[in-house]
């Protein structure tokens, strides 16, 4: 092919696609290609689709507690059909929406599985998955398979759901999150496997439309990322609504049975038992989409099953970067749209770009309480041996909460306690996954304790238990 671009992208989830945006932006020549969905697991598969489904859910769970807010709600239900439906579209409207963000920024899409067969040259070859997505109606119509040239090259291909051996998925009785989402009747009862956001999110799905769930996580904690004392509230929480969970234990067996599946499952202090689920979901974390790229003839450097990459997305090899979760923790979809947008920015030379700080990348579960955080836990702190102030400030001191009738949750904040930087803050509770991008921009601007204090937070929402959590990190705090 004569074709040459200053920039191509493989795959187009959330880091993919905006880093082709951005590039188009500064005037580059750019393509993007994809092997099946424009938008990504993320988009089609991950963070949206979840986020319909939970929201049914909670609406779902409102209706259960309409008594509760003085309200009656009579012969109410749901239809696991719907539900889903409604998630799939609410996918499809956004992944359409991807295409029509690559027309606008004439930026050429070419459908198949993507190779780098040497530095700068881009083998594309046909890809029977391109065939369920429409062909996109890119600035010269659909571009055939064949060979590019590229002079810089951006690898985006995601991951995909980890397997462990002898517990592999087979699409009905053992849970990927794809058929997670897509159920096509509703189980009475479910086995997780994995207690990190997306164990947690779909646990939280189902047993608030009624599953009997069972988390087995291998750890002590559950949501092992977590800040430990807002992952044991959130845990009493949890098992407030029903949810069982089984730390320090395993899965050691798996056996189909006509009804579901039996699990084996072995705790740390050598105790067995048997658990019977209609589905077992596995959730045990995802591993990146490396193979097949040409990674190793090119001498490309990866570790773990991910790229091994510096703060620009920058690869070992010159004219080869990779982005978002292909490139390593954490796996977040916002993390890799930054990445993009900074690999992108330091290819084309503009002053001023600053690495990715992953310290600074908020996490986010949509679980009911959800949870939220940025930046280190008070064990981080203490081990990279800081001296510290903890603030803390529970949800039942705040009017809006009680208000909501949604009073349970706990907002912390640690602080260096010499020089009163913001060094983390976690949540648990009502919509702090909106709450916490409040602390990332004060960390990102270096604010300390002093300016939050000093700052007016609206009167009454969710958001004055930031300033509370601040104020009882220094002695100072007023509503409880």
């Amino acid at each position: 092919m004569a074709d040459t671009y200053d920039i191509m992208v493989i795959g187009s989830g959330p880091g993919g696609y905006i880093a082709a945006i951005r590039a188009a932006q500064l005037g580059k020549k750019v393509a993007v290609v994809e092997r099946e969905h424009m938008g990504g697991i993320c988009l089609n598969w991950g963070c949206i689709p979840t986020k319909a489904l939970l929201r049914s859910a909670e609406i779902y769970g409102h209706m259960v507690h309409a008594k509760d807010y003085g309200l009656s709600a009579e012969k109410f239900g749901f239809d696991i059909g719907d539900v889903v439906k409604r998630s799939r579209g609410v996918a499809g409207q956004l992944s359409q929406g991807v295409n029509g963000l690559m027309k606008k920024n004439k930026i050429d899409v070419i459908w198949g599985e993507a190779k780098i067969v040497k530095k700068g040259e881009v083998k594309v070859s046909k890809t029977e998955k391109a065939a369920v997505e429409p062909q996109v109606p890119t600035p010269r119509g659909v571009l055939p398979e064949g060979t590019y040239k590229a002079k810089h090259i951006i690898i985006a291909t995601g991951a995909r759901p980890r397997v462990l051996p002898g517990i592999e998925p087979d699409g009905e009785k053992i849970w990927t999150y794809f058929e997670a989402m897509k159920p096509k009747t509703m189980p009475k009862s479910v086995l997780v496997m994995g207690s990190g956001a997306i164990g947690i999110e779909f646990a939280s799905f189902y047993r608030a439309l009624g599953a009997e769930v069972t988390v087995v996580e291998l750890l002590p904690q559950i949501l092992p990322v977590e800040d430990a004392e807002i992952a044991a509230l959130a845990r009493k929480q949890f098992e407030k609504r029903g949810l069982k969970f089984l730390t320090d234990a395993k899965v050691t067996k798996v056996e189909k049975t006509k009804s579901g599946v039996k699990a084996d499952i072995e705790g740390k202090d050598g105790n067995k038992q048997s658990i019977d689920a209609d589905v077992l979901i596995s959730a045990v974390g995802v591993q990146g989409n490396i193979e097949g790229l040409g990674l190793e003839e090119l001498g490309v450097k990866t570790d773990r099953g991910t790229i091994q990459i510096d703060g620009y997305g920058r690869t070992n090899v010159d004219g080869i970067y990779a982005i978002g979760d292909v490139a390593g923790p954490p796996m977040l979809a916002h993390k890799a749209e930054h990445e993009g947008v900074i690999c992108v920015e330091k290819i084309a030379g503009l002053d001023g770009v600053h690495p990715t700080d992953k310290l600074k990348v908020p996490g986010c579960t949509y679980c009911e309480p959800q949870i939220a955080s940025v930046g280190l836990t008070e064990a981080k702190a203490k081990e990279a041996g800081r001296e510290i102030r903890v603030g803390r400030f529970p949800f039942i001191g705040n009017g809006k909460a009680i208000a909501l009738g949604e009073p349970n949750g706990l907002v912390k904040t640690i602080f260096d306690k010499k020089t009163g930087e913001l060094l983390g803050a976690h949540m648990v509770g009502p919509e702090v996954t909106e709450l916490i991008q409040g602390f990332v921009v004060s960390m990102n601007l270096e604010t300390t304790e002093e300016e939050l204090m000093h700052t007016i937070f609206p009167h009454p929402t969710l958001s004055e238990t930031m300033k509370e959590s601040v104020l009882d990190a220094y002695g100072r705090v007023l509503n409880i």
